[in-house]
């Protein structure tokens, strides 16, 4: 049934494409049950090659691994077949299918909101400018405002970012359009971040998109989503698909590169699927306030960390939230103009699977929340899942490593029998590699069909530097992955068991830069997995010499991570990949305005930029007037407001204490005072009002001897 309030054309436009729950559920159903399907019979295959040499519990162990091992990867799989077929053939029931072009956005009011934690300050605010001047292109920034949320703990760190925020609405004569605010309390990480901007400003508001510090937009882009919002009044969020872009080492362009080509078959086949009940990345993606205040207000899971406590990957489960009270979440997949940067280098790309394994892990509590709906639980699942296929593949391996040594240092005889499947006449080496060669083929192809699509369309296929490039760019991120796997499983298996040990991950910045690893950094990170490697190679040797070639690629994997992870993490050799025309992709060959903008300002700001003294940026907002007044009247201004008030008063900023800190900060210097001891002065507009006048009126012999030095360097720097 359509609301009654819609136009004869809304309605018409929201039949094309809606679909009944019960074709939603048939689609699922085929879908999943193909790979079920597929499933099945090559399960068969592989517990007729067990048979053969005579059952065990160990190869009952075995056969289950199987069956949940190439169960997914047939899902992956048949996203990939469902998605092609619908990128070749088309589809109407997409998001973007709606006639939304023409929608009157005037006099609606979205707010655009950048959380920030500790972030690289020069590339978020120039990720905001560009995305700022390309929405003012498009003649409708006035419906936008833009939210700089900062969680950053270091006291320098919060300095600057007012010092770059107020640079950056002056250059851009966007004062009132352009916020900055910086919580006293970090309470609940990012969505706590947002729940308290949305506490305080999101009444204002009846939309806002979430951005990640690295997150670049369209203008055009930003201004479709919300022209969709009001085009299906029925929609709570809708997800763009992020282009990852600017990667500069070797694996930040490998990653980027499958990121672009295979991505958007699979993201068909994932909308074909989930349609209106789609999933949430908790970043570049609108959401209709008014619901996501009402309906998705976190709640404390119980018992202790890692499971307890606080839920970490909170984006899936503020979509179930959406989900469960009859609000939409859409994937518009097709919508071009999104982008993103993700972790350059191995090392720093386990560190962030670190923390969402945990989060990924949590919703192990939520998946049987009352309300939820099965397609949620279903979201919810295949993200617990990606992270315990890493322990699964391990557990099949020593499983395999144990029948095969049982076999030979037991001293009992193997009498191979025939299949009892009466249709299959094969040796024993036959039938193991048919099996493999089936598994293979299931695993390529994805990457076989983006390959196909590449070669139907000449635009794209130009954009990823032509199909000769292009297929050699998947046969080397092939043979890489190849060597990645066997790592991220190693890892993943130790980020699983440590959860269920009882450890936490803490909260930290994401490095997305590329500076490259060192030996011995990669070293101390990898050691682990280079000796499992040549014990395990040493092992298979002496068992088998067959085996040892058989999952000779897995072997080196391991014995090779440091070599692998320290020359994938270097600038200069992603350079010259890319010379060779690998690994090229569209927003490369064709870099968007918004791209350009981005590079050449960082580029600029790579000229000017010198490394700061410790402290440095505290004392100028202690000594330099213009600094200090902005620090100070930000500070007063979040005072205005009743909830940081309270805040203030509760952490006991406003106390004595604090002006006992600030004179020890001037008679002793930033280096005996703690983090949280300079960031309870800094919070204080009366405290660093009146710091800024005795650092300049008390006489040299009473302030620390830094003090006195950064006042000589200041007076040379005005002079």
């Amino acid at each position: 049934m359509l609301p009654k309030h819609l136009s004869d054309n809304d309605k018409s436009s929201l039949e094309v494409f809606a679909a009944p729950r019960i074709a939603r559920g048939w689609r699922l159903f085929l879908l999943f049950s193909s790979g079920l399907a597929l499933t099945g019979p090559v399960s068969m295959l592989f517990a007729d090659l067990l048979w053969r040499t005579g059952w065990s519990a160990s190869r009952t162990i075995l056969l289950i691994l199987f069956i949940i091992l190439f169960w997914f990867i047939c899902v992956g799989c048949m996203h990939g077949i469902f998605g092609f077929a619908l990128r070749i053939f088309g589809t109407r029931r997409r998001i973007s299918a709606l006639n939304y072009r023409d929608r009157n956005i005037e006099g609606i009011s979205t707010a655009i909101v950048f959380p920030i934690y500790n972030e690289d300050i020069v590339r978020v605010h120039e990720g905001i400018r560009a995305t700022y001047e390309s929405l003012a292109k498009t003649g409708k920034l006035a419906g936008f405002d833009i939210f700089i949320l900062s969680d950053t703990t270091d006291p320098d760190q919060w300095v600057e970012e007012e010092q770059r925020w107020y640079g950056l609405i002056r250059e851009l004569g966007a004062l009132g359009k352009i916020y900055y605010r910086r919580r006293l309390n970090n309470e609940g990480r990012k969505s706590g971040n947002i729940r308290d901007f949305l506490n305080a400003w999101g009444r204002r508001y009846r939309y806002f998109i979430v951005c990640d510090a690295d997150s670049v937009m369209r203008g055009e882009t930003i201004v479709d989503l919300v022209k969709l919002m009001e085009a299906r009044p029925g929609a709570g969020l809708i997800q763009t698909v992020p282009a990852v872009v600017n990667a500069k080492t070797l694996f930040g362009r490998i990653q980027q590169f499958a990121n672009r080509l295979y991505a958007p078959i699979y993201i068909a086949g994932l909308n074909y699927w989930t349609l209106d009940m789609g999933n949430y990345w908790g970043h570049n993606a609108i959401i209709r306030v008014e619901p996501f205040m009402q309906f998705c207000d976190l709640p404390q899971l119980p018992g202790r960390k890692p499971f307890g406590g606080q839920i970490l990957s909170h984006d899936f489960v503020e979509a179930a939230l959406m989900l469960r009270e009859n609000r939409e979440v859409w994937l518009a997949y097709d919508l071009d103009g999104s982008y993103e940067e993700a972790p350059e280098t191995m090392i720093e790309n386990a560190r962030r699977d670190r923390r969402w394994c945990q989060g990924n892990l949590q919703h192990g509590l939520v998946l049987f929340a009352r309300g939820l709906r099965g397609v949620s639980r279903i979201h919810l699942s295949l993200g617990i899942f990606c992270y315990l296929t890493g322990p699964f593949w391990l557990a099949f391996l020593i499983t395999f490593a144990w029948i095969r040594w049982y076999q030979k240092y037991t001293g009992l005889s193997t009498i191979t029998v025939h299949a009892f499947t009466p249709y299959l006449n094969l040796s024993g080496s036959a039938h193991a590699l048919l099996i493999f060669v089936i598994c293979m083929a299931v695993i390529m192809l994805t990457k076989v069909l983006s390959l196909v699509e590449l070669a139907m369309d000449a635009q794209r296929r130009r954009a990823f530097g032509g199909m000769a490039r292009a297929t050699a760019s998947v046969l080397c991120e092939t043979l890489f992955s190849t060597l990645h796997a066997p790592l991220q499983m190693l890892w993943h298996t130790r980020f699983v068991i440590s959860n269920f040990m009882g450890g936490s991950v803490g909260w930290a910045s994401q490095q997305r830069g590329g500076a490259g690893v060192s030996w011995s950094y990669a070293f101390r990170r990898h050691w682990g997995h280079t000796l499992t490697g040549i014990a395990a190679g040493v092992f298979m040797w002496h068992l088998e010499h067959s085996l040892f070639w058989w999952l000779l690629p897995l072997l080196a994997g391991w014995v090779l991570a440091v070599p692998l992870s320290v020359l994938t993490s270097r600038p200069a050799i992603g350079a010259r990949f890319r010379n060779l025309g690998l690994f090229l992709t569209p927003e490369e060959t064709n870099p968007p305005p918004e791209l350009v903008s981005l590079r050449e300002q960082m580029n600029q700001a790579a000229e000017a930029g010198l490394p700061a003294q410790a402290h440095a940026h505290l004392a100028e907002s202690v000594l330099d007037p213009y600094i200090n007044a902005i620090h100070v009247s930000l500070l007063r201004e979040k005072l205005l407001n009743p909830a940081y008030a309270e805040q203030f008063s509760r952490l006991g900023i406003g106390n004595g204490a604090v002006h006992l800190l600030a004179d020890k900060l001037l008679a002793e210097g930033p280096a005996q005072l703690t983090n949280s001891e300079k960031l309870l002065v800094m919070a204080n507009p009366t405290e660093m009002a009146r710091l800024h006048q005795q650092a300049w009126l008390r006489p040299a012999s009473e302030l620390a001897p830094w003090w006195q030095g950064m006042i000589l360097d200041f007076g040379r720097r005005v002079s």
